[in-house]
C-alpha cells in the first residue's frame, strides 16, 4: 500500500477515494462491455470477460496517464484520476440530459429529420458539456485546471471573444 501511495503521491488517506472510484468505474465499464459480449452465456463467462476487459482497460488508462502526465500541469499524480473522473461524469451527464432538453424545446426524432436531430443533439450536448465540465471541475476541486482547459478549447473553436 505504501508503494501505491508513493507512486500516486498520496499524502492523506482521503485521497485514496479517487483511485478507488476510478477502479470501481473501470470495473463497472468492463462489466457493461462484458454484458454486450456474453448476453445469455452465464455468470462465469461474464465474470471472466469482465476481468479481462478490466485488465485491458487498466493498461490503456495507465498508458494514457503516462502520455498526459507531462502535458497536464497538476500538483500530484492522484489528481489525474480526479480529472479523468470529472471528464467521465461530465460526458455521461451531458449525454443523459441532452434528450430531455431537446424534448423541452419541442425537438424529437419524430418531428425532425434524423440527421438534423442528431446534429442539434450534439450541439446542445456540447454547450451543456462546457458548462458541466467547469461545474463538476469545481465540485471536485479542480476548477483552475478545467477553467484553463475550457479557455483553451474556446480559443480553438474560434470563440476567443467570450473569454477575454
Amino acid at each position: 500500500m505504501q508503494r501505491f501511495k508513493t507512486y500516486w503521491q498520496i499524502q492523506h488517506n482521503w485521497q485514496l477515494l479517487f483511485p478507488l472510484l476510478g477502479i470501481l468505474g473501470l470495473i463497472y465499464c468492463s462489466y457493461i462491455i462484458a454484458l454486450l459480449f456474453s448476453k445469455n452465456s452465464g455468470v462465469i463467462l461474464t465474470t471472466i470477460i469482465t476481468g479481462i476487459t478490466t485488465y485491458l482497460l487498466l493498461i490503456l488508462v495507465l498508458f494514457i496517464f503516462k502520455k498526459l502526465e507531462n502535458k497536464w500541469i497538476l500538483t500530484y499524480k492522484w489528481e489525474m484520476i480526479r480529472v479523468f473522473i470529472v471528464f467521465a461524469i461530465t460526458g455521461s451527464t451531458s449525454a443523459f440530459i441532452g434528450k430531455p432538453i431537446m424534448g423541452l424545446i419541442g425537438i424529437t426524432k419524430e418531428n425532425l429529420n434524423p440527421i438534423l436531430y442528431w446534429i442539434l443533439f450534439i450541439i446542445i450536448g456540447l454547450i451543456f458539456y462546457q458548462i458541466l465540465l467547469v461545474s463538476f471541475g469545481w465540485l471536485f476541486g479542480q476548477f483552475k485546471f478545467f477553467w484553463e482547459f475550457e479557455k483553451k478549447m474556446l480559443r480553438k473553436l474560434g470563440l476567443k471573444k467570450f473569454i477575454d
